[in-house]
């Protein structure tokens, strides 16, 4: 007969004290969401003696957790849907979202600091940074874990990543890229920011593959928008005056609605235009044939593994990506 799990194994396995469990078990303890997650869990997985009560213990009076979201623009049609997603799908938990219009490493670091003072997790879009990596660590020591959202962050101490596998989205733009274009010829790239990390993945997984099968495409250095619409119609213009021969260009970052500006008034429609997230301004873009493909976040998806995601330890949660074309907008 197997041996019954004892107060003493639950703390164990849980990474708490028993005492801590005593004190739960009868009552006189208030946990963080996190920690009685885990304990539920164990108990869960030892078939615990007292699981009933356990739950009515920790159920009882228990607030929803308070996660953070820290957004990028809230004039973004992409961060405004992520925005809602989490909204409507935040039914057991209370979410704060804050969106940031200055993207500086300063001012991003400092909002995060502040929100960690009402927050039990955060996720955060931001580029890298020595400030943000700084944040993260000082937040994890009291107690709040971060995670990246769409981008991933480092750091010293645990940090948890939800979205995109970036290198297989790079790989996917140069697959449609060198399979959709007649000729092999020259590769226009803009990003945003070369120190968002999944910009950078983009463009190592697109180079990865066009070594591999697309011996003749040349790939430009990448030119940078600063997720800026004016910005990325001013390089975009300059970029097809000095290239006109452009067989192709891979939008890895924001700016989409100034390239395709750029592209209209110039008249280059031959320019096969690989680019990212589904919007009013990418869907005209697949209709008119000015793009020719489009691969975004699932947001509903994203939001949901978000949600889940910062009720437990650090971890990366992987999510597929969408594909659109002229064909199936």
């Amino acid at each position: 007969m197997a041996r019954r799990a004892t107060i003493q194994d639950l703390a164990d396995q849980a990474g708490v004290s028993v005492s801590t469990i005593d004190r739960i078990l009868n009552g006189r303890a208030k946990v963080r969401p996190m920690t009685a997650a885990k304990v539920l869990e164990v108990a869960e997985a030892l078939n615990f003696y007292a699981l009933p009560t356990l739950r009515d213990r920790l159920m009882i009076d228990r607030p929803k957790p308070r996660l953070g979201f820290l957004l990028q623009q809230s004039h973004r049609t992409f961060y405004r849907l992520i925005a809602q997603a989490l909204r409507e799908q935040a039914q057991e938990v209370e979410v704060v979202i804050e969106h940031m219009d200055d993207l500086s490493p300063e001012a991003v670091s400092a909002r995060m600091l502040e929100m960690g003072e009402s927050v039990q997790a955060l996720a955060v879009v931001s580029a890298e940074h020595a400030r943000i990596s700084h944040a993260i660590e000082t937040l994890s020591a009291r107690g709040v874990p971060c995670f990246g959202l769409i981008s991933e962050l480092t750091s010293t101490c645990p940090t948890g990543y939800i979205g995109l596998d970036n290198w297989r989205v790079g790989r996917t733009a140069a697959w449609a890229i060198t399979g959709l274009c007649r000729n092999p010829g020259r590769v226009g790239m803009l990003v945003g920011n070369h120190r968002y990390r999944c910009q950078e993945l983009n463009e190592q997984g697109f180079r990865s593959y066009v070594r591999e099968h697309g011996p003749g495409f040349t790939i430009l250095e990448p030119l940078q928008t600063f997720e800026d619409k004016s910005i990325a119609r001013d390089v975009t213009e300059e970029l097809l005056r000095r290239e006109p021969d452009l067989t192709a260009l891979y939008v890895s970052g924001g700016g989409m609605v100034g390239v395709l500006e750029a592209l209209k008034a110039a008249g280059r429609r031959g320019i096969v235009t690989v680019g990212h997230e589904i919007t009013d301004h990418t869907r005209m873009g697949l209709i008119d044939h000015d793009l020719s493909l489009v691969m975004a976040h699932p947001i509903q998806r994203l939001a949901a593994e978000a949600l889940t995601a910062l009720q437990a330890p650090p971890a990366k949660r992987i999510i597929g990506f969408d594909l659109f074309t002229p064909e199936n907008v």
